[in-house]
């Protein structure tokens, strides 16, 4: 088993509890998806929003699919200018047995305009 870190993004459709949540959970499901995990191969994971979502914190939907005993913690993206609005950024450390390269890191929705070289 190697140490990995997995990274992924999101948009969200609105500065709500709800689609913060949604767009949390639907990120962090298909990051183990795509990359054959189960919480109990993550060792951490940090998740960022910009800063116009303010509605939730972003490890609370992590915690209602299966995050309990993973270490999380929340912070906000740095405010620059004309950046794409509404995202959830997470990095994901895990235990895997997937190289580098074998590694699936997820854009999805409006957020594939960050990284177009990897997203989905």
């Amino acid at each position: 088993m190697s140490v990995r870190a997995i990274r992924g993004a999101i948009q969200a459709d609105a500065n709500s509890a709800e689609s913060i949540s949604v767009a949390t959970k639907e990120l962090l499901l298909a990051i183990m998806k795509e990359n054959n995990l189960s919480p109990s191969n993550i060792i951490s994971v940090l998740l960022t929003a910009t800063p116009d979502l303010t509605a939730t914190f972003p490890a609370a939907a992590a915690r209602e699919i299966g995050f309990e005993s993973v270490p999380l913690i929340c912070a906000v993206e740095i405010d620059v200018p004309g950046a794409l609005s509404k995202v959830v950024r997470a990095m994901v450390t895990v235990e895997t047995e997937l190289t580098s390269a074998e590694i699936s890191h997820v854009y999805l929705g409006g957020a594939k305009a960050l990284r177009r070289d990897i997203a989905q």
